[in-house]
């Protein structure tokens, strides 16, 4: 009797543990999963927004049906900051999460360093964040994409307005790793074509998230230039503006300013917001259109707040993620390349295309001025410039594009 009891007992625990990994199984089979990465703790002002983005975007999707009527699941990943980092969360979502695709990152180094991941494991990337042109150019690759303008992209807007300017000499101010570095080189290129009457008389380079801003306001007015760019963000550009307010660094001069007008950026200046910078960002009190208004009812209504740049990219992210997944029919990673391809799809900012021939999305920025009002630092003049009117021609993006 005794043996028959245990005999039961097996039965039965084999029996659950058949049913618990058939309920496992099945559960997989009705989800699909997507990989993140992201700073979370390095960069709160920007990443924290981009979470509530993506995550109003997988609400979205998933009360609209899924993806192909099954859950979209993200498994995010916080990568603190370091490039080795995001390579073992890329890793560990590859191999235990089994996830359909790579997404994410914000630092431009971070981001080459999962698309370097991608490319060697086969594995589908889309890159949020990350503005160096290498991603999708000297260092592009066929499993990479790219959702926001580029550092290319986002200086040709800035240089329009720049090249307009009297100033002959120039001097710059940016953080010292990829993406300051490949931001700067691109708008010295871009506005020296424009204007090869100017001169760049100094260039400051910070280390990221650690400027000491006393002695670079001092270098840069020792060079007495007539304009300034600028590439710091975050606590960087605090710093730097309260330093170069308090040493009339800014004034008779005209700085402009990549990154400044994003209210994760611009609000922490409060009333130190120097006026008249032109600058690049997402002056979401001033865009009338029927998808903006859209997108900020929902993330209005979801958060009670408003969104920050970061909410826009989380957001449409996701969003791009599941047009791709949804086009593939499958997870297999050629064919989200072949879907990805060419793919149109709405966004709050308008349709927006990712090329076949860069895998870069045409989401475009707002340009405009920084100005103060009721003590707060806001974006004035400002205008919507769409992505694919600021890339260079294919055959330009052949010669810095390396052959799959």
């Amino acid at each position: 009797m005794r043996g028959y009891f245990i005999g039961a007992g097996l039965a039965i625990a084999v029996a659950t543990m058949a049913t618990s990994a058939m309920t496992t199984q099945a559960l997989a089979q009705s989800e699909i999963k997507i990989g993140e990465i992201n700073s979370y703790s390095l960069l709160p002002a920007f990443t924290e927004p981009y979470r509530k983005g993506w995550q109003l975007a997988v609400e979205e999707i998933n009360a609209a049906g899924g993806i192909g009527g099954k859950k979209l699941v993200v498994v995010s990943k916080d990568d603190g900051g370091k490039p080795a980092d995001a390579q073992t969360a890329a890793n560990e979502l590859v191999s235990s999460e089994n996830v359909s695709m790579l997404t994410g990152t914000f630092l431009s180094n971070i981001g080459l360093a999962v698309s370097d991941f991608a490319n060697q494991k086969k594995v589908f990337f889309l890159a949020a964040e990350p503005l160096t042109d290498a991603i999708t150019w000297s260092k592009g690759n066929r499993y990479t994409f790219r959702l926001r303008p580029s550092n290319y992209m986002q200086a040709a807007m800035l240089v329009e307005e720049a090249a307009k300017l009297p100033a002959k000499r120039w001097a710059t101010i940016a953080p010292n790793y990829e993406y300051g570095q490949s931001a700067v080189a691109v708008f010295k290129k871009l506005m020296s074509a424009k204007r090869p009457d100017i001169q760049w008389v100094d260039e400051q380079w910070p280390p990221q998230g650690k400027i000491d801003a006393g002695p670079v306001v001092q270098a840069v007015a020792a060079a007495n230039p007539e304009a300034i760019l600028n590439v710091t963000f975050g606590a960087d550009l605090v710093k730097l503006v309260r330093e170069g307010n308090t040493r009339g660094l800014f004034k008779g001069r005209t700085v402009v300013s990549f990154l400044t007008g994003e209210p994760e950026y611009l609000d922490p200046l409060k009333d130190e917001t120097p006026e008249g910078w032109i600058v690049t960002g997402y002056p979401w009190y001033a865009i009338k259109t029927a998808e903006h208004d859209a997108f900020l009812k929902a993330y209005q209504a979801k958060y009670n707040d408003y969104p920050r740049l970061g909410s826009i990219v989380g957001y449409q992210t996701i969003k791009a993620a599941a047009a791709i997944l949804a086009k593939a029919g499958s997870s297999d990673p050629e064919k989200l390349i072949a879907a990805a391809e060419g793919i149109s799809m709405p966004s709050p900012f308008g349709e927006i295309t990712f090329r076949k021939i860069d895998h870069q999305s045409t989401l475009g920025a707002f340009t405009g001025k920084t100005a103060l009002k009721d003590g707060k630092g806001i974006m004035v003049d400002t205008a919507y410039r769409k992505g694919s009117d600021y890339l260079p021609s294919d055959a330009e993006i052949e010669k810095l594009r390396p052959k799959d």
